[in-house]
């Protein structure tokens, strides 16, 4: 059985670094195909990189590779996940902005347009497949995602005051180094970014889950076999045309763990019925698994 797991667990990490290389792509194209043509800033530090080569570039006349720079920047983030995260997480992260900043280099810039809405649109589109590719299968991009972290297991709050502010300066900066229609134009891509990054990263999201079943306790058995979550049952309802005793269950998943519920739905009962409902807030206990 030991044997079983560590065979598991070994493609489980196979796929995150398969993961990690199908982000490092994504970022390094958008960058050198779509915002560094287009003069369109990224979000996070991959803006701030952005930025720091223009200036050096610029004002100093050095030619600093935004690779290079995304690499260190990260590095008191790396610090700080070993500390306070995980050693497994920060090494998985340090692989995935590793490989971003050596993908960079590799991928020979090409200008398909220098359009600054084309590259807008696709630059964020393709930044936002990757980044919620790496989310979804519990890779972290560096950045401002550790620090998040580190806060939310702190103290609870998430930090979308600091995230908004920071990626205003580095907007506000595409202002000044190309002029204000391309502080809008980045704007533009960090919205598309957001966007497609949501759409793929379905954990985030809260699924309200209502159940009628004539099967209760094997429907919860089978869910609670997939998923961790809590229900709470509610005994002794009754259908309106056949006037059966059904049990109405009710749980909040997120949009990570829709397909398992199915499947455990099909299997214990594929009679019964079920509604999802996208959730606005929660309040109380929600399990989020560690990352």
């Amino acid at each position: 059985m030991d044997n079983f797991q560590k065979i598991i667990d070994r493609h489980k990490y196979l796929g995150r670094l398969g993961t990690a290389l199908i982000y490092s792509i994504c970022v390094s194209v958008a960058l050198n195909y779509f915002w560094t043509p287009g003069k369109i800033y990224s979000s996070g530090l991959t803006g701030l990189s952005q930025l720091v080569h223009t200036v050096c570039f610029r004002f100093m006349h050095m030619n600093i590779s935004i690779g290079d720079l995304l690499f260190l920047l990260n590095i008191p983030l790396f610090i700080l996940a070993w500390f306070k995260i995980g050693h497994r997480f920060t090494v998985f992260t340090i692989i995935a902005v590793g490989l971003s900043s050596v993908m960079i280099h590799a991928v020979h810039p090409v200008i398909i347009t220098r359009d600054p809405i084309v590259c807008s649109i696709f630059g964020g589109a393709i930044n936002g497949f990757g980044t919620g590719l790496a989310l979804k299968y519990g890779l972290s991009t560096g950045g401002l995602d550790i620090l998040g972290i580190v806060i939310r297991q702190a103290t609870g709050h998430r930090i979308g005051s600091i995230n908004v502010t920071f990626n205003t300066l580095i907007v506000l900066s595409a202002g000044l180094m190309y002029g204000w229609p391309y502080a809008l134009y980045s704007i533009f891509g960090l919205v598309v970014n957001a966007t497609i990054m949501d759409m793929v990263y379905t954990r985030q999201q809260r699924i309200q889950v209502i159940i009628v079943t004539e099967e209760p306790k094997t429907v919860i058995d089978s869910i609670q076999h997939r998923i961790h979550r809590g229900m709470t049952i509610i005994n002794d309802a009754e259908g309106v045309y056949k006037h059966k005793k059904k049990a109405v269950l009710f749980t909040v998943i997120s949009g990570y763990e829709v397909n398992a519920l199915y499947e455990a739905v099909q299997e214990s009962d594929p009679h019964s019925f079920v509604s999802l409902t996208n959730t606005v807030k929660i309040m109380g206990r929600f399990y989020e698994p560690k990352v």
